[in-house]
Parts: structure tokens; sequence; C-alpha cells
């Protein structure tokens, strides 16, 4: 790969720092990203991780939209 490519994938990698995370280490930290980015309520486990909301594909907020 050339050194002129290097400036972009760095822009890239740079410009998905807002991304809201999708697993979490806690019920906890799960809960609360349910409530603030995902408009739903509840955890549940994936794996030995947690997402957010009480079931899988229940989120319709803006982290969580397609467009």
């Amino acid at each position: 790969m050339g050194l002129a490519v290097l400036p972009l994938l760095a822009g890239v990698a740079l410009a998905n720092t807002t991304a809201v995370p999708a697993v979490y280490a806690t019920k906890a930290e799960a809960e609360t990203a349910a409530r603030k980015h995902f408009n739903c309520t509840g955890a549940h486990p994936m794996g030995n991780q947690w997402m957010p909301c009480a079931k899988h594909g229940q989120a319709s907020g803006s982290a969580h939209s397609h467009q």
C-alpha cells in the first residue's frame, strides 16, 4: 500500500469515533445504552457480553436506524 493512501485510511478510522457500541461488558452498561441510544429498555446476554434491549432486534432508536 502506498504512503499516499495512509492519510485516507486514517481519516476513515477517525470518522467512526462517535459510533455507539452494540455490546457491553456489563448488564448495567447495556441497559443505560438501551435508554440513551436505542429507544428501548433492558438488556440481553450475547455470549459473555451484554446487548441493549430486552430482546435482540428490538432497537428502534437513532443508533440503530436504517436509512
